[in-house]
């Protein structure tokens, strides 16, 4: 028996969990070992107090499926991943909860420097879209390594991976199923676009199995896993963006929201997440990579780093081309001199600058660039 054909059996043992993998291992026992050891003796070693867990029946079912799985992956050119190998994803395997084996269709980096995930509701509105596109967009710009992870359904993980994509970055599409087909049925061009361009199509579950709810509730923890950071664009305070924020935060992971109006439902799950400091509240790419850090090799980031990112248009951006070049802090009597906008629109739009965190104001009604 080849490893990767014990380990696929090892895997598919039922009931079989990362905690129950890695005690086998710290035993000293390798996944043909387990396999091949005496049915008493593997239940000894996992505490069931006499219980036989696996009879050779069960672990001959494991066998021949591991087998079928092989051809699968194969003539499918799938790779498989399995929990306590090197080329297990990093991010992924500090879970506690991680899947025992994983496997890939596509050749992406699940290990590379920036990962971030964006996941959000099924309905989004116009602005969730937008928003979701341009913060993918400006990430890309800066990080052309990133990578983007999601859920493949519809709505804002679509948006991400097509943003993704559209930016020349690799995505990578969680499913809630085996690799032998594609949910929801009109996204597998959008499937086939992800691996042709260098992502990948991502599952814990071998051929043959298919969605249902619950199996979709557990693919969003390995949305989770793989990622240094979730961001949720729109969502309800249910549903499965919540589902995958509350894992990330489980997992000491940054959880990121765009706030919304509080009468929009399709805003209440992130403001709720902002409410209860599960989440940092982010607006565009410049607060995420302040959250997380992120620096570009050639661009010092820090809070001016905002400046590149605002998509401004009329009083507004008229306002902050003026406070851009100005070296100092300007009153509203200067910006009227400066742009001759009437004082009242010019008091107003620094209004909706400064709610947006684009513009500070300081002591004397002097203001400038956050």
């Amino acid at each position: 028996m080849s490893g990767l054909e014990s380990r696929l059996a090892f895997s598919m043992l039922r009931g079989m969990t990362a905690e129950m993998a890695r005690h086998i291992a710290d035993c000293g026992f390798t996944a043909e070992g387990f396999l091949d050891a005496d049915p008493s003796e593997s239940s000894r070693v996992l505490g069931s107090n006499g219980r036989i867990l696996y009879d050779r029946m069960a672990i001959d079912e494991a066998r021949m499926a591991a087998r079928r799985e092989i051809e699968f992956i194969g003539n499918h050119h799938i790779r498989a991943f399995f929990l306590l190998d090197d080329d297990y994803p990093w991010n992924l395997r500090e879970a506690p909860d991680a899947p025992v084996m994983l496997y890939e269709l596509g050749d992406t980096d699940l290990n590379a420097t920036h990962v971030v995930s964006f996941v959000g509701t099924r309905r989004p509105t116009a602005a969730g879209v937008e928003t979701c596109s341009r913060m993918v967009a400006d990430l890309a710009a800066y990080f052309p390594e990133m990578v983007v992870v999601s859920g493949l359904a519809y709505g804002i993980d679509a948006t991400a991976h097509q943003a993704a994509l559209d930016a020349g970055v690799p995505t990578v599409a969680v499913v809630a199923h085996g690799l032998h087909t594609i949910y929801p049925a009109p996204h597998r061009q959008l499937a086939a676009s992800i691996v042709r361009h260098g992502g990948a199509i991502l599952s814990e579950y071998p051929s043959g199995y298919t969605p249902y709810r619950q199996r979709f509730l557990e693919r969003n923890r390995i949305i989770a896993g793989l990622s240094q950071a979730t961001v949720v664009v729109e969502s309800d305070v249910k549903g499965g963006a919540m589902s995958t924020a509350n894992m990330a935060f489980s997992y000491s992971r940054e959880v990121l929201a765009v706030p919304g109006r509080p009468c929009d439902p399709m805003s209440s799950g992130c403001n709720s997440l902002i409410r209860r400091n599960k989440a940092a509240l982010v607006t565009n790419a410049a607060d995420i990579m302040e959250v997380l850090s992120w620096k570009p090799d050639d661009i010092p980031v820090d809070v001016a780093s905002r400046n590149l990112f605002p998509e401004l248009d009329g009083d507004c951006k008229a306002i902050y081309d003026a406070l851009r070049f100005s070296k100092e802090a300007l009153s509203v009597d200067a910006l009227f001199s400066l742009t001759l906008i009437p004082v009242v629109r010019v008091i107003s739009a620094l209004g909706e600058l400064e709610f947006d965190g684009i513009v500070a104001k300081h002591p004397g009604n002097r203001y400038s660039l956050a």
